[in-house]
């Protein structure tokens, strides 16, 4: 699968594609069913199909300078790595910045669309909306397929639950705990990737060495607050990066106020396991939430609970 970073690395040969628009922040199954049309449409049309997204988030962009900041779901390179294990052959992101967010609707399909992919279909869902203040939608794009010739074709909604699986539902499920809701609308359970680099040895100091993993969530622009992940508190774990296969383990992800921390990390102790992880790139796989985070009084405190833990977590994996 190709990445292209900005427009303006297009070139020729990239002109005539299927395509489709989107955040798509955590690939949910409403994300899955547009790009399996995505993909349907450029066989019917023996074109390559794109995925055009943005980087940062929008919402991000929009909400520079502030303390709360949106949490999500997936990393760019999280999003990347499941696009490519789709038959995707282009991923298309486009920075996301003052030109872009005051470009008209008619000029994002002129000059993207139009003039530097040659667009000859647009898969998109069917509550789309593009341009400055979101003032197109599917009428502007069906008209300007008129105006262009290429073919719109809008894909419904999925349901879950009885409402329609979006981003914003995951989070608030990842927020309240509820896993199985996230995951029935992720069509997969909800995991973080990212590199294990050095802590302060505090697990190890504990009896319970962790793997600190890097989460890929930076604040964008300056001055920004920082970037928070989804969702907290201490859960049952299964860890891919390691073994042939996945091994069970206990993560935390939070600020450990117990040590009086600040920035959000996760910290994942894996289950009978001896050895150095630090440069591994592992993929944590979320299962069951065990607890919240919390503040102990004392180390010895926090070590007597932290053995509870890891005690719930087994009793977890042996009832799968």
């Amino acid at each position: 699968m190709e990445l292209i970073r900005g427009h303006y690395n297009l070139r020729p040969r990239h002109r005539g594609c299927v395509a489709t628009i989107g955040n798509f922040d955590g690939l949910h199954l409403g994300h899955q069913a547009i790009l399996a049309r995505l993909v349907a449409k450029s066989h019917e049309y023996d074109l390559p199909s794109v995925v055009i997204t943005f980087e940062p988030h929008p919402q991000e962009y929009f909400q520079l300078g502030n303390q709360q900041r949106l949490a999500r779901l997936t990393s760019f390179r999280e999003k990347f790595e499941v696009l490519a294990e789709l038959p995707i052959d282009r991923v298309l992101c486009l920075p996301f910045n003052r030109g872009l967010a005051e470009m008209t609707a008619a000029d994002f399909i002129d000059r993207v669309l139009v003039g530097a992919l040659g667009l000859r279909a647009l898969v998109i869902g069917d509550d789309f909306r593009f341009g400055a203040r979101r003032q197109g939608d599917i009428a502007t794009l069906r008209a300007a397929g008129e105006q262009h010739g290429f073919e719109v074709v809008v894909v419904d909604a999925l349901e879950s639950g009885g409402s329609r699986a979006s981003s914003t539902r995951i989070r608030e499920a990842l927020r309240s705990g509820d896993l199985a809701e996230a995951e029935r609308m992720l069509g997969r359970p909800y995991r973080l990737d990212g590199l294990v680099v050095a802590g302060d040895g505090l697990g190890r100091q504990l009896g319970f060495p962790t793997a600190n993993v890097y989460l890929q969530r930076r604040s964008f622009g300056s001055g920004a607050g920082t970037h928070q992940a989804p969702l907290a508190g201490v859960f049952a774990v299964r860890v891919l990066g390691i073994a042939n296969q996945a091994l069970p383990g206990v993560a935390n992800i939070g600020t450990r106020p117990t040590v009086d921390g600040t920035e959000c990390r996760l910290e994942v102790h894996v289950l009978d396991f001896k050895g150095d992880l630090y440069g591994r790139h592992l993929r944590v796989e979320f299962h069951a939430r065990l607890r919240e985070e919390r503040r102990f009084a004392s180390l010895g405190a926090l070590v007597a609970q932290i053995e509870r833990d890891v005690r719930a977590a087994r009793e977890w994996f042996a009832s799968k």
